[in-house]
């Protein structure tokens, strides 16, 4: 494994300190990382998407009775002419405004749409808007740490929208509701969309139709090397493959996955999945993630999937895979064996692993920290520095190669290849997952 983060801290270092996708050094961790996995033997397939890039992020905003308030730009490839765009707005009698009937008897033709974030998609709701004649649409939204909600912001969205759409808060939806006057609004956001890529290797062996699924994402953050976020889940998900190799004695097939677009809105992750169609998602079995495995002050964590900790209210019990528990008491089992208690990461919207939560693939994961503080707990379980951040260089210049602990990736990187090479045999028993199909 540190071979494999000796290579991408090379690459950090010739290409400007920074491996974010969309750069020169992105670009070589991707031909390194397939390259060692066709030398074992791997046909290898990088599937290129497109992504959203932010070329000046302007001062999009609305301004009601001489008063301006801040909004997204929902709409980023289309922009206001300079100076803005003036009307005055209308809300349809149906307050989500996901249908040209939701407008019923309110012409909206030459105003804007003031519609909910509820029931539908940001593009139906401004096909339906401006099928009645609006000439842009204002959604109504607070989003919480886990985003906006689900279904409001489907893939390809930006792609789609053809006329002003901004998201606005309560705040300016208040202001909104007290005048008739005219408002204006400024969208100035530059975006352009780019082609990005992941890379991912599956073994000729094992059922084609169960398969077992391991990633961690290749791309750093800006102006960051990423060594631990995420060089260190690269380095042990990639050298598993190595070990395993292209053709081993397996029940189940193994398919390695190193996503693009990670830290651009889990892009690469996201629209991989949207890919697969039914027939494609029915074909595997779980996804493992791995995040972070080298933090200098570590925690060790293990996704929460049978909800015995604290649950985050964005993910209900409900919602969470049948099989995700096994999958967390194999993971917890092995770190547990190699001398550490692991505790429970609560589900989010915000990983990799999302986009296989929501398509009901079972999923587990481990990760050492990031920018979350040790607590005093957390120190007597683990060691460590009580106050300090689990990765004090968290997406820093600083997330360099010493910024991985070789002690924790030699405790974490292992887990990885216990729990592929486990499921690679079996899916079945208590520690399983249901049957595919």
């Amino acid at each position: 494994m540190y071979a494999h983060l000796e290579k991408l801290s090379d690459i950090a270092a010739a290409n400007g300190n920074s491996r974010a996708d969309g750069t020169p050094g992105f670009d070589a961790s991707v031909d390194y990382v397939a390259q060692t996995l066709r030398d074992k033997g791997f046909d290898v397939e990088m599937p290129e998407f497109d992504r959203l890039a932010m070329s000046s992020p302007g001062r999009p905003s609305l301004v009601v009775s001489g008063r301006s308030f801040s909004v997204t730009q929902a709409s980023p490839l289309v922009t206001t002419a300079p100076g803005g765009l003036s009307a005055v707005t209308l809300r349809p009698e149906k307050s989500s405004g996901c249908t040209a009937a939701a407008y019923g008897s309110v012409n909206v033709r030459g105003a804007f749409a003031i519609v909910d974030d509820k029931d539908c998609s940001v593009v139906d709701k401004q096909n339906a808007a401006v099928g009645r004649g609006a000439v842009g649409v204002l959604v109504v939204s607070d989003p919480d740490e886990s985003g906006s909600p689900a279904g409001l912001f489907t893939p390809g969205y930006y792609q789609q929208l053809t006329s002003p759409v901004a998201v606005i808060d309560e705040t300016a939806d208040a202001a909104l509701r007290r005048t008739t006057a005219d408002v204006r609004l400024t969208l100035n956001a530059k975006s352009a969309v780019v082609k990005s890529r992941s890379v991912v290797a599956q073994t000729k062996t094992g059922d084609p139709h169960n398969v077992v699924m391991a990633g961690a994402h290749l791309d750093s953050a800006a102006d960051s090397p990423g060594l631990n976020d995420d060089g260190s889940g690269v380095a042990a998900v990639l050298e598993t493959a190595v070990q395993l190799g292209s053709s081993p004695t397996v029940t189940n097939a193994v398919r390695f996955v190193f996503w693009g677009a990670q830290q651009t809105g889990l892009q690469g992750s996201t629209k991989y999945v949207a890919s697969l169609g039914d027939a494609g998602l029915n074909d595997v079995a779980m996804y493992l993630d791995f995040d972070l495995l080298g933090s200098t002050n570590a925690g060790f964590f293990t996704l929460d999937g049978d909800q015995s900790g604290q649950p985050n209210p964005d993910v209900p019990a409900a919602r969470v895979p049948a099989g995700s528990a096994g999958l967390e008491r194999t993971l917890a089992g092995y770190l547990n064996l190699a001398g550490v208690r692991p505790a429970d990461l609560p589900l989010g919207l915000a990983s990799d692993y999302s986009a296989f939560l929501r398509a009901g693939v079972p999923i587990g994961g481990i990760t050492t920290g990031s920018s979350q503080r040790k607590s005093a707990t957390q120190a007597r379980l683990w060691g460590g520095t009580a106050g300090v951040a689990f990765d004090p260089n968290y997406q820093r210049r600083g997330d360099g190669i010493a910024n991985v602990d070789r002690a924790t990736l030699s405790t974490t990187g292992p887990a990885v290849a216990f729990a592929v090479g486990t499921y690679a045999q079996s899916t079945e028993g208590p520690n399983g997952v249901p049957a595919r199909g």
